[in-house]
């Protein structure tokens, strides 16, 4: 068992470092952000497109296939929206009523039979008018599957799609975006960003510098619960033996080990920063990050002009 290898999500990929890695922070940030907001009030054909996006980008960009095929990445989380509209498609869709056809009975039966065509012998007599069903080539139906208690209709298969590119397009835009940029790079993009509100009188480096420390102390977090668990597993405890109350004051003391075991972590934190003559982070500003932005930012740029441009032109709903 090692949590830092087999986070689910979100885990930085130090090696290899693939042309998303090389990208501008600021720009991805917008690139992710643009995956997040597109969806709202988009057809389904937009909703499915972005997941073939992100399948692409991850495909293409390098990525080490034992990363997305991970049961905590793209391939668990492909499954899992799969599973979600396979559920979704046979949900009913809330609608409670029983689709009947809008003409009477005799005129459909009249409709069906087929027009005797007149021989060549014969008059023409009066055409009667054709209907709109015989004019057009499609036919409407409402239920497009059914078996028994099993039922698709077009409103729950609507619904089955919405919902799991949804799910698919939040979760592994964002893992995308945490597996390419490191949390130094993150937290320097948006004090980058959030320049303006330095007008504010906002707190701006003080924010980041807190979101730094707190990225950068999640992994001594699971190193710790990890220490624990270990220790609690070499010592084969018998938890059938020692019941419910032994069990519930075993994790308790070894809750209460876990706080202290993280208080001092951040108290040793808080005097290493202290010892380096830390007072104010407007005083003692370490730049990590250079940004410029680099041919292949203004390549990325220039392709999400063109991403909003077709989610305007054709991803709109118009139902």
């Amino acid at each position: 068992m090692d949590l830092l290898r087999s986070l689910p999500l979100g885990l930085y990929l130090e090696q290899p470092q693939t042309w998303l890695h090389k990208i501008d922070p600021r720009v991805k940030i917008f690139w992710l952000m643009s995956f997040l907001t597109t969806y709202t009030f988009a057809n389904n054909e937009w909703r499915l497109l972005l997941v073939v996006l992100l399948v692409l980008t991850t495909l293409l960009s390098g990525i080490p296939r034992r990363i997305w095929q991970q049961p905590q990445q793209m391939a668990g989380l492909l499954f899992l929206t799969f599973l979600v509209f396979v559920i979704g498609c046979f949900t009913p869709d809330g609608l409670g009523l029983h689709y009947q056809p809008r003409l009477p009975e005799y005129q459909v039966v009249t409709q069906s039979q087929p027009t005797p065509q007149p021989t060549p012998t014969q008059t023409p007599s009066i055409s009667t008018p054709t209907t709109s069903n015989q004019i057009g080539s499609k036919k409407y139906t409402y239920v497009l599957f059914e078996r028994g208690a099993f039922k698709v209709t077009r409103r729950s298969l609507d619904l089955a799609l919405r919902i799991s590119t949804i799910l698919f397009t939040v979760l592994y835009s964002s893992n995308l975006y945490l597996i390419t940029t490191a949390p130094e790079e993150i937290t320097a993009a948006l004090e980058d960003l959030m320049q303006p509100l330095k007008m504010l009188k906002l707190p701006i480096t003080e924010v980041t510098l807190t979101l730094t420390l707190s990225l950068r102390f999640i992994p001594l977090v699971l190193e710790e619960i990890q220490n624990l668990i270990r220790a609690i597993m070499t010592r084969a405890i018998n938890w059938k033996k020692i019941g419910f109350k032994g069990a519930a004051k075993i994790w308790l003391t070894v809750t209460e080990r876990l706080f202290d075991n993280l208080f001092l972590r951040a108290e040793q934190m808080a005097s290493a920063i202290t010892v380096r003559g830390f007072t104010s982070p407007d005083q003692h500003r370490v730049q990590w990050h250079d940004f410029k932005l680099k041919p292949r930012d203004w390549l990325a740029i220039l392709l999400l002009i063109l991403f909003w441009g077709a989610r305007i032109v054709y991803g709109n709903d118009v139902s």
